[in-house]
């Protein structure tokens, strides 16, 4: 299935530099796809000629004459700024041009907006921000990652829905494993949300593994761990510093001396395949589910590889039908859910 693709190219910390060298390299690996370049013309005609690319059927520029800026207050982003390249890219998924949008844009502005223009999934209350993190057995869906600071037993159920769908959408697992993100494995840990979440989710279809705590998103305890969205954004960045840390305490160390240097280009191969393995770049690419739309959000301070990793994305998310899938599963699990209350009164 060819996609078409709505590309922010002036948001993030780096703009165009960035974001249409990565839409570039995405069409060389994917040349039935068709992007287009969402931005201020003449930014992104100078880019393209800097690297040598035409535009062409399958590589178009759409105007938009505003830029959100990356400490802008959403509201104000919202209201003050219809023509941004921002809200023009989710305007072109509205409007079936495009299949999803990628912007490394202020993530509050583009949820604001992407929930403004695109509307929720009926029985869907808030969206979420869904993303993988690596793991000892592959890797682990987690939401909510900011979006939602202050979240409800039912928010978190929600998301769980949601999360499984996503999960066995892209990676065709048929019925996933749902952790939910605890201070302690016992049924009686955390507070009172957490603890009616957990019932919520025993009563529901989902394959609930039960609560888990912050060493298990790593051990690959489960497919998807879900928590609220001040939680989930803690645990991300706090995995970002550390993979920070440890890069760059291997670097120190490999580079003490003459002798530690030689044994730096002897262990280069498991260095690069460990390099490999938790570099955050392979990961980039934030979901917000629960949108009648894909959004996916890209990290601010993206290279151009891993900006393309979160074309990639969207662009799978798109093709497997995911939009679909996870409305879909709402549906059929408020019909059930209402028949039971039905049977139950």
């Amino acid at each position: 299935m060819d996609v078409t693709l709505a590309i922010d190219a002036m948001g993030g910390d780096h703009g165009p530099t960035v974001t249409i060298p990565a839409a570039v390299e995405y069409l060389k690996l994917n040349p039935d796809d068709t992007i287009v370049l969402v931005g201020i013309p003449d930014a992104i005609e100078t880019e393209l000629r800097a690297l040598g690319v035409q535009t062409s059927v399958h590589l178009r520029i759409h105007p938009a004459t505003e830029v959100v800026g990356m400490d802008e207050q959403p509201q104000s982003a919202l209201r003050g700024k219809k023509d941004s390249s921002m809200r023009v890219s989710i305007n072109l998924v509205k409007s079936g041009e495009a299949l999803a949008c990628v912007s490394a844009g202020n993530t509050g502005a583009l949820m604001a907006t992407a929930r403004y223009v695109l509307k929720t999934i009926p029985g869907i209350d808030r969206p979420a921000i869904a993303s993988y993190l690596p793991t000892k057995k592959g890797q682990v869906c987690m939401l909510d990652l900011g979006a939602n600071t202050d979240c409800s037993a039912e928010h978190l159920l929600q998301f769980a829905l949601m999360g499984s769908t996503l999960v066995t959408a892209l990676e065709h697992i048929p019925n996933p494993t749902i952790g939910l993100l605890n201070i302690g494995s016992e049924d009686i840990k955390g507070n009172e949300v957490v603890k009616q979440a957990a019932e919520l989710l025993r009563a529901s279809d989902l394959n609930f593994y039960g609560n888990t705590e912050g060493n298990d998103i790593f051990k690959g305890t489960t497919d998807v761990v879900v928590c609220d969205g001040f939680v989930g954004n803690v645990a991300l960045k706090t995995t970002e510093g550390l993979a920070q840390m440890l890069g760059d305490f291997l670097r120190e160390e490999f580079s003490r001396n003459a002798m530690t240097k030689l044994a730096a280009l002897v262990a280069m191969p498991v260095l690069k395949a460990f390099k490999r393995r938790v570099d955050p770049r392979r990961y980039n690419g934030a979901s917000f589910l629960g949108l009648k739309g894909i959004v996916v959000k890209s990290h601010g301070s993206a290279d151009v590889f891993s900006f393309r990793c979160a074309i990639e994305k969207a662009a799978e998310e798109a093709r497997e039908g995911m939009l679909h899938h996870i409305s879909e599963h709402i549906e059929k699990w408020h019909h059930e859910r209402k028949n039971t209350e039905q049977g139950v009164a």
